[in-house]
């Protein structure tokens, strides 16, 4: 099988399988990466300590701080107790609820973490994808009829980028001629 096959069912299997946690798994909450595919995790006791993923998932599926994933524990670690089975998503994590096996602990965002934690209801905002910083973000302001006309930037664009001052964008000529700019 080569590498593209694996990485797509894998990433099958992540996406769309649901499955329960089983008497010897439990579900964890992630707070952070350690470096060699080692993440920090807290139980819904609220105990510290750290996790593999496994080789499947590595370079394929990623995982953040506030994520949700079943773990299953090992015998011959010390430091290291378990390893990572399943990584959940909103969807996943809805259904667990629904079948009533989602941990107390973790229903309010309690415990010695940080506290977020993923909640059906967020909805499909959009805010966890990745926003390109490199480009400035465009605030559209239009003044209302009945305000003073004194001034020519009232019906202005206004370019915003945190990191550059404000650029205005002027109405009249769209195509950029005046300001050099060539597409």
């Amino acid at each position: 099988m080569s590498q593209t096959t694996k990485i797509k069912h894998v990433t099958k299997e992540v996406l769309e399988e649901y499955v329960l946690p089983k008497e010897n798994q439990q579900i964890v909450r992630v707070l952070g990466g350690r470096g060699n595919n080692l993440h920090e995790v807290e139980d819904p006791s609220g105990t510290n300590y750290l996790v593999s993923m496994p080789v499947k998932f590595r370079k394929n599926i990623w995982i953040k701080r506030g994520d949700f994933v079943i773990v299953e524990p090992i015998e011959e670690g010390d430091k290291v107790k378990a390893e990572i089975q399943r990584i959940l998503y909103r969807d996943q994590i809805k259904y667990i609820k629904e079948e009533g096996l989602w941990p107390k602990p973790f229903d309010n965002g309690s415990g010695k973490g940080n506290g977020k934690t993923t909640s059906p209801k967020d909805g499909d905002d959009g805010s966890d994808l990745f926003v390109n910083t490199n480009r400035p973000s465009i605030v559209y302001e239009e003044s209302d009829s009945s305000a003073t006309e004194s001034e020519d930037d009232d019906d202005a664009y206004f370019c915003v980028n945190s990191n550059r001052p404000v650029v205005i964008c002027d109405d009249g000529d769209s195509s950029g001629a005046e300001s050099g700019e060539d597409e």
